[in-house]
C-alpha cells in the first residue's frame, strides 16, 4: 500500500480522517488502473471518495458519509440519481434481457421521442457515447461536403476521440496532444467563441470547412460564454456557405430545455450530437440530423443514389436497458418540467452563494447558465464582485487553469468534509431533486468550508 504523504494541512487530515475506507480502496485502485482511476475528471488528491449508493439529489460512501451531489453522473442525471421512472422502465427491461443482437420496438420509440423533441431530428443514429456521436458528425459532415477542414472552438469539449483531444484544456495552440497525428490535427482548425468578427472572415474566407462544431451554450456547460450573437451568426454563415453546423448537445441535450439548446436558443443545427440525459444515466447517445445527411448511412438511399455509404457499427447501440431508461427519462422531461426546476434550483444556489462571498469578503463569483453552477475562485486576485462578473472577460486558459490550483483542491477536500461533492471545475449541476432545503445546506457547507480555507491561509490573498 502506497505511504500516505505526511501534511500538516487540518483540511486533509479531516478529509483522511473521515473517508479511511476510501483510502483502502483508492491504495487497491492504484494496483490496477492507471492512476486508480477510469475517468480523469475524477481525479482527487489524496484519493477520490467510493460510493456505495445513491438517490434523489445525495450519494453516501463505503465509510457511510453522505453528499449532497452536484456531479451529477457527469451531467446525466437530470432527474437525480435513481429515478423511480426510470429504475422501473430499466428493471422490467432486465427480466426480459440486455442485449438481443437484433431489433427492438423500444429503440423505435426513443428515436420517435427524440425526433418529435429535437428541432434538427429528421433521423436519428444511436451510439454508445458522446465521443462516438461526434466522431459520426464528423465523418458524415465531410463525406457530405467533401471537405476536410472541421472548425473547433477553443475550450469546448467534444470528447476524447483524436479531433478534439487537444485545444480543450491545453495546446490552445491546435498542436496535437501525444497520439494525435499530426494530419488530423492540420485538419482542426480552432477559432474563438467570444471573436465573432474573427470566426465569420475564417467561414467567409476558406473553401476547405466542411463542418463547424460547437458547445451552444459555451465551453463546458457555459463555464466559458460565448459571444450572445455567435449561434445566429454561425447558422447564417455556414447556410450560404454550405458548411454543415454541428451542436455538440451532449450535455445541454434535454437538459437546457425538452428539445435541446436548440430549441431554447431558437437556431437550428444540420447535427446535433446527444449523450447523457437522452440514455436516462445508462450508457447511451444519439446523431440526429437533416435526412439528407444521415442519409449516408442508409443502405437503400445509397444503393439508388450510388454512392457509398458510411459503415457504422456498435455492439451496444440502442442496447434494451439503455433504451427502456432513455424513453422514461425524455417522457418525464417532456412531461414535467424538468429542466425548468433544475435551472430554477442553480438559480438559487449561484444567488446564496454570491451572498455568502459578498459577506464574507471573498472576491469570488458563483455564475452559470440554465441548471449549471460554477465558482471563479479568481486565481490572479483581481478586484471583482460578484454581482456584476462576467465570465465572457476571462480568457479560457484562465477559466480552465483554476482546477489545477491547490486552492480548488482544498475547497474540494473541505465541500466534501461538510458533505458536498462538486467537479474540479470548481462547480456542478442541479437536478430536478435538489430542493430548497438541499440549495440551503450546500450553501451554508460552502460557508463552512470558507471558513475552512481562511483558518488554513488559503483565502489571505485573494480577501486583501
Amino acid at each position: 500500500m502506497m505511504e500516505a504523504a505526511a501534511t500538516n494541512s487540518p483540511i486533509v487530515t479531516a478529509y483522511r480522517q473521515k473517508t479511511a475506507g476510501s483510502n483502502k480502496l483508492a491504495a487497491r485502485a492504484r494496483e490496477v488502473l492507471p492512476s486508480g482511476i477510469v475517468h480523469d475528471a475524477r481525479r482527487l488528491d489524496p484519493y477520490e471518495i467510493y460510493v456505495t449508493h445513491a438517490f434523489g439529489s445525495r450519494k453516501w460512501d463505503v465509510d457511510g458519509n453522505e453528499y449532497l451531489d452536484y456531479y451529477g453522473g457527469h451531467g446525466a442525471l437530470l432527474l437525480g440519481h435513481s429515478h423511480p421512472v426510470v429504475v422501473e422502465a430499466v428493471t422490467r427491461q432486465l427480466e426480459c434481457g440486455t442485449h438481443y443482437a437484433a431489433c427492438h420496438e423500444l429503440e423505435i420509440e426513443w428515436g420517435e421521442l427524440i425526433k418529435s423533441m429535437v428541432p434538427c431530428a429528421e433521423r436519428v443514429r444511436f451510439t454508445s457515447s458522446g465521443t462516438e456521436a461526434n466522431l459520426m458528425a464528423f465523418r458524415l459532415a465531410r463525406a457530405y461536403t467533401g471537405k476536410s477542414k472541421l472548425v473547433r472552438f477553443g475550450g469546448h469539449f467534444h470528447g476524447w476521440q483524436d479531433h478534439a483531444a487537444f485545444g480543450y484544456d491545453s495546446h490552445f495552440d491546435g498542436s496535437p496532444s501525444p497520439g494525435v497525428l499530426k494530419e488530423i490535427a492540420d485538419n482542426v482548425l480552432l477559432a474563438s467563441a467570444d471573436d465573432v468578427e474573427a470566426t465569420s472572415k475564417l467561414l467567409e474566407e476558406r473553401d476547405d470547412i466542411g463542418a463547424v462544431i460547437l458547445e451552444p451554450t459555451g465551453a463546458s456547460f457555459g463555464l466559458q460564454p460565448i459571444a450572445p450573437t455567435l449561434l445566429e451568426t454561425l447558422r447564417s454563415i455556414t447556410f450560404k456557405r454550405g458548411i454543415v453546423l454541428i451542436f455538440d448537445e451532449v450535455v445541454t441535450g434535454f437538459r437546457v430545455a425538452p428539445g435541446g439548446a436548440q430549441s431554447y436558443y431558437g437556431v437550428t443545427p444540420d447535427i446535433a450530437t446527444f449523450a447523457k440525459v437522452v440514455a436516462g444515466g445508462l450508457p447511451g447517445a444519439a446523431v440526429t440530423g437533416k435526412k439528407a445527411l444521415l442519409d449516408l448511412l442508409d443502405f437503400d438511399v445509397a444503393a439508388a443514389k450510388g454512392f457509398e455509404k458510411i459503415s457504422h457499427h456498435g455492439t451496444f447501440n440502442a442496447n434494451p436497458a439503455s433504451a427502456a431508461a432513455g424513453v422514461a427519462a425524455l417522457t418525464f422531461i417532456r412531461d414535467n418540467g424538468a429542466c425548468e426546476t433544475a435551472s430554477r434550483q442553480a438559480a438559487k444556489l449561484r444567488g446564496l452563494l454570491n451572498q455568502i462571498f459578498s459577506e464574507l469578503g471573498v472576491p469570488w463569483a458563483a455564475y452559470g447558465l440554465h441548471s449549471a453552477v460554477y465558482v471563479y475562485t479568481n486565481p490572479d486576485g483581481d478586484a471583482l464582485d460578484p454581482r456584476t462578473f462576467d465570465a465572457l472577460k476571462y480568457p479560457v486558459a484562465r477559466l480552465r487553469g483554476m482546477k489545477k490550483g491547490e486552492l480548488v483542491r482544498k475547497l474540494r477536500l473541505a465541500l466534501l468534509i461538510n458533505g458536498v461533492d462538486v467537479s474540479s471545475k470548481p462547480g456542478g449541476l442541479t437536478s430536478c431533486a435538489h430542493t430548497d432545503a438541499d440549495i440551503e445546506q450546500t450553501a451554508e457547507a460552502f460557508r463552512r468550508a470558507l471558513k475552512m480555507l481562511r483558518d488554513e491561509g488559503e483565502l489571505k490573498q485573494a480577501a486583501a
